[in-house]
């Protein structure tokens, strides 16, 4: 399909009290592991994973096998927020005519999910998916509105309040868990 995909992961995950990328997702499989190797399978391009400098000492210590083709990029002012972060990842691709945006909170991914998206774009700037009325991950975005980030200073916005001044689609799925984030360890273990 060749879509490119983001996944910020540098956030200092408090609530977690670890980093939300290394959690186990099944047996010896991190979230981390499970979202690219799905993405991959669907046939993604390039795949970029943002952490923060001391999320980026965590995954060198841990076995994480990921494919040659993920790259892994550092946003070294985490305190700056998700945007920095998916800005952080736009910069690095050199494909960004579509690209994913999957938080690492929600290590739910499907090919019907990532079809459905990819098949709605056209005429949208960006699309995402919705389950019974809930928007979810991951989004879908247009070129338009990567060039859009990177080449402006956003000080006080979030992702979500940017994407609200382009033309967003709603797609309607049949997959629950796309509405899932697991910020806390009793949403954790509310997963398994």
């Amino acid at each position: 399909m060749g879509c490119s995909v983001v996944i910020p992961a540098a956030g200092n995950s408090g609530r977690m009290g670890r980093p939300k990328f290394a959690l186990p997702f099944k047996g010896d499989i991190t979230f981390i592991e499970e979202l690219t190797s799905r993405y991959i399978g669907w046939g993604s391009g390039e795949i970029v994973i943002v952490l923060n400098p001391e999320g980026l000492k965590v995954f060198n210590n841990l076995n994480i096998d990921l494919s040659d083709t993920v790259k892994i990029v550092i946003n070294k002012q985490p305190a700056s927020g998700r945007l920095f972060s998916v800005k952080t990842g736009f910069a690095s691709l050199e494909d960004r005519s579509c690209v994913f945006v999957h938080n690492v909170d929600n290590p739910f991914v499907s090919d019907d999910v990532l079809n459905a998206l990819f098949n709605s774009v056209a005429g949208f700037d960006f699309v995402y998916p919705v389950y019974n009325g809930r928007g979810g991950h991951p989004v879908l975005l247009t070129e338009k509105v990567i060039e859009d980030i990177l080449s402006n200073e956003y000080p006080d916005r979030n992702f979500r309040d940017i994407l609200k001044g382009f033309t967003g689609g709603k797609v309607k799925v049949d997959f629950e868990k796309v509405t899932v984030n697991i910020n806390t360890t009793d949403e954790y273990k509310r997963m398994h």
